[in-house]
């Protein structure tokens, strides 16, 4: 804007003011009421001048607890999140480079505020349906995370719970529609089912943009610690480290989970179903399964309840860290320290007091992670027998659910499986014989 076109607006909204000011006066001689609404609108006024302007563009939030963990300097911090734009672009403008394999089209749909683009087709879709529980970064802190129990996922460490690959591998394009399309049962993900299927295709890729994003923020920030001297705390800027060595191992991996699908054995035709919900039970209960250790006796969730799961451990164990730290530093005397060793004590109180900043105002409390009451029958990976077959299998990633896998044979799982969808029937289930019944039930 000129300095003429400057004056000019300032011209206007002042004599706005001044005319507000002259038909409104102070309200002196008005009722006391009335007063103060006059005193109000004379306010209103030059606000009402100045008109809502463009919004301001988004940007993307800094990792700061990982930042503080790796004690990164602020010229450090500029330098990661300079890279993360040429690499990403920005949550108006993301940019999908070839070796990501992303379809940027399909970004440009998501992303961005909500709008509609010159033939009517509605953009910024994640804006609109995600950002206000997982951010605009995808940290899982939008303005409503702290309100939900669980928390919203953190796309950033690239961990996802419900897929139908094996644990460690990334969860397919057709896992994320599938958790898009009937949401999360006993959480507050909802479904998106309303939505087209253009729209649920565009979220899901907008997901995995945002996973990746997170992960090679991650790499870079680690990476500062295998600096040489020679590099003076600068990491290379070079296709070689940049595309080769951070962002293809974190493609390569979601490119790969195609390949990660679970082998699922057919369940028997021919299945005694009463034999194989007690086989089930006796794995249940048994060590090889041990499901009991978590769900408890009754299998009401009521076995393990003090465990974190993998987004809650790091702060868990990154206040542990402050904590410790800053008991050992308050028993250390610094009167035999000489003039370095005082400097280093001096840096490390500087660290810890950041920080402990950090986790104060860019972390949710932690809390703990209950086990599923399988009486309900309420599964959040979705109710069919496949989908139970996957959590058994390999577990759940990111959560203390462990595997099947390697302890129970392959076609024993469905026993499992058989065991836990009798057990919403069962004594003390949603659905049991103790139940008292109600008046629908009796229609």
């Amino acid at each position: 804007m000129g300095i003429a076109t400057s004056r000019q607006v300032y011209a206007t909204r002042s004599s706005l003011f001044d005319r507000c000011r002259y038909f409104l006066g102070d309200g002196a001689g008005l009722p006391g009421d009335w007063r103060w609404v006059a005193i109000g609108l004379a306010l209103i006024c030059p606000l009402a001048a100045a008109g809502c302007g463009r919004t301001a563009s988004a940007s993307y939030r800094l990792n700061l607890v990982e930042s503080a963990k790796q004690r990164l300097k602020p010229e450090q911090e500029q330098q990661v999140a300079t890279i993360l734009t040429a690499l990403f672009g920005t949550p108006d403008e993301p940019i999908a480079l070839a070796e990501t394999g992303l379809d940027e089209a399909k970004l440009v749909l998501a992303a961005g505020p909500v709008r509609s683009d010159i033939v009517g087709r509605k953009n910024g879709l994640y804006r609109e349906h995600c950002a206000h529980c997982h951010g605009v970064t995808g940290d899982g802190m939008g303005p409503t995370a702290a309100f939900l129990n669980p928390y919203p996922r953190d796309y950033r460490p690239g961990v996802f719970k419900f897929k139908s690959t094996e644990r460690a591998d990334k969860p397919t394009h057709g896992d994320l529609v599938m958790v898009l399309r009937n949401g999360l049962a006993g959480s507050s993900m909802p479904s998106f089912a309303l939505l087209s299927d253009a729209k649920i295709d565009a979220l899901a890729e907008y997901v995995k943009y945002l996973s990746m994003r997170g992960e090679v923020e991650l790499a870079l920030m680690r990476a500062f610690f295998e600096l040489d001297d020679e590099d003076q705390g600068r990491l290379p800027e070079d296709r070689d480290f940049l595309i080769d060595e951070i962002l293809l191992p974190v493609a390569e991996s979601w490119q790969g989970a195609e390949d990660a699908l679970i082998e699922v054995p057919e369940m028997p035709s021919d299945l005694d179903l009463a034999a194989s919900i007690a086989k089930g039970k006796e794995l249940f209960y048994g060590n090889k399964a041990n499901c009991v250790k978590c769900h408890g006796v009754t299998a009401l969730g009521d076995g393990q309840v003090n465990d974190y799961d993998d987004w809650n451990k790091v702060v868990v164990q990154a206040h542990k860290t402050v904590v410790g730290k800053l008991e050992q530093a308050g028993k250390t005397s610094t009167w035999e320290m000489d003039a370095e060793e005082v400097a280093e004590h001096r840096a490390e109180l500087a660290w810890l007091d950041r920080f402990e900043q950090v986790l104060d105002g860019n972390a949710l409390p932690p809390r703990t992670i209950r086990p599923r009451n399988l009486r309900q029958g309420v599964y959040r990976g979705g109710m069919r027998p496949l989908d139970l077959y996957y959590r058994i299998h390999a577990g759940i990633n990111g959560a203390p659910m462990p595997a099947a896998k390697g302890t129970v044979p392959p076609e024993d799982i469905w026993h499992i499986v058989n065991y836990i969808r009798s057990l919403p029937y069962g004594f003390n289930g949603t659905l049991g014989v103790d139940r008292p019944m109600v008046a629908r039930d009796r229609l």
